[in-house]
């Protein structure tokens, strides 16, 4: 009898499914493999021996079946995808300071520029101690809890309990939630005499914007050429992408073009209305360099408008559709190949489903000497491509070649300087050492010129920072490991104040001081390369 029942509830719940979903236009008959995934979640659903969460049920099953296809097919819940979009759509809603964490302490190293928080007058060295009446300093709270708290909707209010250096007691503010832009451009400035730097950290919706204010203000200071830096670029959107290539392409000449097995080929070429299409350009790529970045490196080099310089890039040459789903989660769905003007695909091989063996990559490159040494990459002859107007050869199938290479040194920072960084102790100190000197900062370096020029990193910051790394077991512990990493050390640390001082701008005319890469595009930049 009880076998009777549980077959009359299965028939009940196959004949409901069968009936609700009449009117979607898939084949639900006979053995679809829709119906039979259907069932199978019903059933666990209704009679398996625990109870079940049916929405994760539902999420690890559209996991399941992604994770079987490429590496860039993915879903994301809904608060992935609203984390993932931000740095995207340009903007989020908060209070606009940018902030770090000291002593557990919210410390505001600058407020965004005509910002919700410096229209009330919050300033840089500010400590935020509470958020509504509910404290957020000395109590441990996450940092992710603590952005929550200060992030809302636009227009919603938010009090804040602020503790100034030199005044007593703590200052209340009631701040107005507002759009606060999120910047896709690191730096924007000349660095040498008729040759302007750009830096794109990812293509988002407000990146092409961004870009053409960065070429005004340049081309205002007399540059000619153009350094294009898109290291550690991830990509984005592929229409920034193709909006930025089209400022230095003639009209017509192919940026990209995208095919699938049921998208029809779709090519996106210049229009010949770009205002950089005289003058040199020089695209800086690493092996972080990916998608949409490579979409505008493969496009200046394939058409031979730029000098590619660098080591080679990260290899993604897929195109996925966002799927957005009832409750705000979403598919990303790879629904074809881009291709590079003279036909490259430059995606790096991958096996369907070793999610494993692709994220090693760096570290095969790494071992296998091709981020060290030109010679240890090799492509087959069937990855062979030309260049469009000067037939130079080139390679698809994984990632783009730098016309000029530049090794990775391995030398550069040393492992106590790695663990330094990661475990927090050059930003804790760095950010101690401008809280307590800020004024005195101020006074005697009004301007980067007289900052970058005149400003030396005082022996006892770089003497605290290594103390910390001594009392911690940092590193190999030995006084020669000590003395390497001071040169690098010192450049950071510079580079920090620089930035909290002015901005990110300041930080990486800094530290491009330092850069292989940099350094061998201005050799290039100037004729001295050797």
């Amino acid at each position: 009898m009880h076998m009777k029942r549980i077959a009359l509830t299965l028939l009940v719940i196959i004949t409901c499914l069968t009936s609700a979903t009449a009117q979607i236009r898939f084949n639900f008959s006979g053995n679809s493999p829709l119906r039979k995934l259907q069932i199978a979640e019903m059933a666990i659903n209704n009679f398996y021996v625990d109870s079940v969460d049916e929405s994760k049920l539902v999420e690890d099953a559209i996991k399941g079946m992604l994770e079987k296809l490429d590496p860039h097919s993915s879903y994301s819940n809904p608060e992935e995808v609203k984390a993932m979009n931000e740095p995207l759509q340009g903007n989020f809603d908060g209070i606009g300071v940018q902030f770090n964490m000291v002593d557990d302490t919210l410390l505001v190293i600058q407020p965004v520029s005509k910002g919700p928080s410096e229209k009330v007058g919050i300033m840089a060295g500010d400590r935020i101690v509470s958020v509504n009446d509910t404290a957020i300093a000395g109590v441990k709270m996450a940092r992710d809890v603590i952005m929550k708290r200060l992030r809302g909707p636009r227009g919603t209010k938010v009090k804040l309990g602020i503790v100034r250096r030199g005044i007593g007691g703590t200052l209340y503010f009631t701040v107005k939630r507002d759009k606060i832009p999120v910047k896709s451009i690191d730096a924007i400035y000349m660095i040498r005499p008729q040759i302007g730097y750009i830096r794109i950290s990812n293509f988002g919706a407000t990146t092409y914007k961004e870009f053409m204010d960065g070429v005004q203000q340049l081309s205002n200071q007399g540059m000619k050429d153009l350094i294009l830096d898109l290291q550690d670029n991830g990509g984005g959107y592929l229409q920034a992408a193709v909006q930025i290539a089209n400022e230095f392409l003639a009209k017509n000449d192919l940026i990209v073009y995208t095919k699938g097995r049921t998208s029809n080929r779709t090519d996106y070429k210049a229009q010949g209305n770009g205002k950089l299409q005289q003058g040199k350009v020089y695209v800086l790529v690493n092996e972080f360099t990916a998608s949409a970045a490579e979409i505008v490196t493969g496009a200046i080099q394939d058409q031979d408008r730029g000098t590619v310089i660098g080591r080679r890039s990260f290899g993604k040459g897929l195109v996925q559709r966002p799927l957005e789903l009832p409750d705000g989660s979403m598919i990303r769905l790879t629904i074809a190949h881009y291709y590079t003007p003279s036909g490259r695909c430059i995606q790096k091989p991958y096996k369907k489903g070793d999610l494993a063996d692709y994220a090693k990559d760096f570290d095969n490159r790494l071992k296998h000497g091709e981020l060290t040494n030109s010679d240890s990459i090799h492509f087959a002859d069937s990855l062979k491509f030309y260049t469009v107007k000067k037939h130079r050869t080139v390679y698809g199938g994984g990632g783009i070649m730098p016309d000029y290479f530049v090794p990775l040194d391995t030398l550069q920072y040393t492992k106590l300087h790695r663990e330094l960084v990661a475990k927090g102790i050059v930003i804790e100190k760095c950010l101690r050492y401008i809280d307590n000197n800020r004024k005195k900062l101020h006074k005697s370096y009004p301007t980067f010129e007289a900052f970058n020029k005149n400003f030396t990193v005082p022996a006892q910051l770089t003497d605290s920072i290594l103390k910390e790394g001594e009392k911690q077991k940092l590193g190999n512990k030995t006084a020669d490991e000590r003395q390497k990493t001071l040169p690098a050390l010192q450049t950071q640390v510079k580079a920090l104040v620089a930035r909290d001082l002015f901005d990110m701008s300041e930080y990486f005319a800094v530290i491009n001081q330092n850069s292989d890469i940099v350094k061998k595009a201005l050799q290039v930049a100037t004729g001295k390369e050797q």
